[in-house]
């Protein structure tokens, strides 16, 4: 697994099949813990741009790190060719103001093909505890003149400024999306499954809890918008395993390894992949119509890599 990389009805959430490790979906509202939540040390998230002059797709990759000593953002480039290999990062930019000030300004990376133009402003960038901004910031690429990813609160305004209102805007389309946390076994994060669905909290935690009035064992608990959507017991022989999810009327598979937890405690990283299927038979209760219109509609996965130090 590790090499993988509108709602309609108040109950947007559900469990669409389980496996014979899982227990029984549970109704029940999940119950935040009262420690802590794991603290995210990198964001990566994976953009298909398709120019609409000449209908070329490649990949612009955006990945934000923080660490005691280091926050910064990377951009790097690469042909939606699915080739393995990784691409260079023409762009990194530190953005720790003890080592870094230039927090503002613009930068034209060296591209064999394309003309690739970034601007960026992080100077108002204001931070939760993560390495991701979440307002008061903007990061613009255009690529061969045509606005292609445009990110941040304040970016709309900062187009609107800069360019002409008639410039050709590229599609965008988000493929995956990365989180790599590290703490204890308990993990949020926000989540957008499709363009046109809604954000939602996702929680992971693993817990012991008594089984059958008779010993304790792991538990492991994954959460959408506070409802129960997995819970796996004995977590320590059902490291491994995967189900399938409604979110927004869209088949999720939800899959799981926290294998090195239990057997590898020096490594502690468990893999946990949401992964949108795509295709007629994606989407739930819609008439052929309108299913025949998302037929193209792109995968999308989010992958948490999940570091246990407590």
């Amino acid at each position: 697994m590790r090499d993988i990389v509108s709602c309609f009805s108040e109950n947007a959430v559900n469990v669409a099949s389980h496996s014979s490790s899982c227990s029984s979906y549970s109704n029940n509202a999940c119950i935040s813990p009262s420690s802590a939540p794991s603290i995210q040390n990198s964001v990566s998230s994976v953009y298909k741009l398709v120019l609409s002059s000449t209908l070329k797709q490649f990949l612009i990759t955006v990945t934000w790190c923080k660490s005691h000593s280091n926050q910064g953002l990377s951009i790097s480039f690469g042909d939606d060719n699915h080739d393995p290999a990784p691409a260079p990062v023409p762009f990194r930019l530190n953005t720790n103001s003890r080592f870094f000030r230039k927090k503002k300004g613009s930068k034209l990376p060296d591209s064999s093909e394309e003309k690739i133009e970034i601007f960026w402003d992080l100077s108002n960038a204001n931070y939760d505890s993560g390495p991701e901004p979440v307002d008061g910031f903007y990061v613009l690429i255009l690529v061969d003149s045509e606005i292609g990813l445009v990110l941040g609160d304040v970016a709309g305004e900062t187009v609107s400024k800069k360019f002409k209102i008639n410039s050709p805007v590229a599609k965008v389309s988000l493929l995956s999306r990365r989180e790599h946390c590290s703490g204890n076994s308990l993990y949020t994060t926000k989540a957008q499954f499709c363009d046109s669905g809604t954000w939602h909290d996702v929680l992971i935690r693993c817990s012991v809890e008594e089984s059958e009035g008779l010993f304790k064992s792991p538990v492991l608990s994954v959460c959408i918008d506070k409802k129960t959507v997995i819970r796996v017991k004995r977590l320590q022989w059902n490291f491994r395993g995967n189900q399938t999810i409604f979110v927004d009327g869209l088949l999720v598979d939800l899959l799981w390894d926290v294998h090195d937890w239990f057997f590898n405690p020096a490594s502690g990283d468990a893999v946990f992949m949401f992964r949108t299927r795509s295709g007629l038979d994606s989407r739930l209760w819609l008439e052929e119509k309108i299913a025949q219109k998302d037929k193209d509609r792109v995968e999308f996965s989010l992958l948490i890599y999940a570091c246990k130090t407590s």
